[in-house]
């Protein structure tokens, strides 16, 4: 439980933190930006901001079932709403149950830079999958 960090190629490559530790069941996914992760307009692309809003809200719908957040959830659905250009710093995304069942869940997130700034909304919908040693 807690941090979880270089767990994948996708995690490694982009370097973000997925926080699943929290009490409030909400998995938290960080990123320290810098120029790898900006367009060429020197602002966060808007898939790595997708990516960082799909891992949170995947996470959070893992702890409905697995303490350690590491539960498979397929993303069935994900839709993003951009509001505000993402500035070097920090960002955060961080994902909340908005209802569902016992294997699909809908989950709503948001990513907020370090000063505040919501970056950007998203709701997905959320499948559970089984785990690899299960197939």
């Amino acid at each position: 439980m807690g941090v979880i960090r270089d767990e994948t190629g996708t995690q490694r490559l982009l370097g973000y933190v997925l926080d699943v530790g929290g009490d409030d069941r909400r998995a938290r996914c960080s990123l320290d930006l810098d120029d790898r992760h900006l367009n060429r307009q020197d602002i966060l692309h808007g898939g790595i901001a997708a990516t960082l809003l799909d891992n949170a809200m995947g996470a959070t719908a893992s702890l409905s079932v697995d303490d350690t957040g590491r539960h498979p959830f397929t993303t069935l659905a994900l839709t993003v709403n951009y509001l505000a250009p993402g500035r070097p710093g920090q960002v955060q995304a961080i994902g909340r149950i908005t209802g569902g069942g016992s294997s699909t869940l809908f989950v709503e997130g948001e990513l907020r830079h370090q000063d505040g700034t919501l970056i950007a909304t998203a709701t997905g919908v959320f499948r559970k999958s089984r785990p690899p040693e299960a197939r």
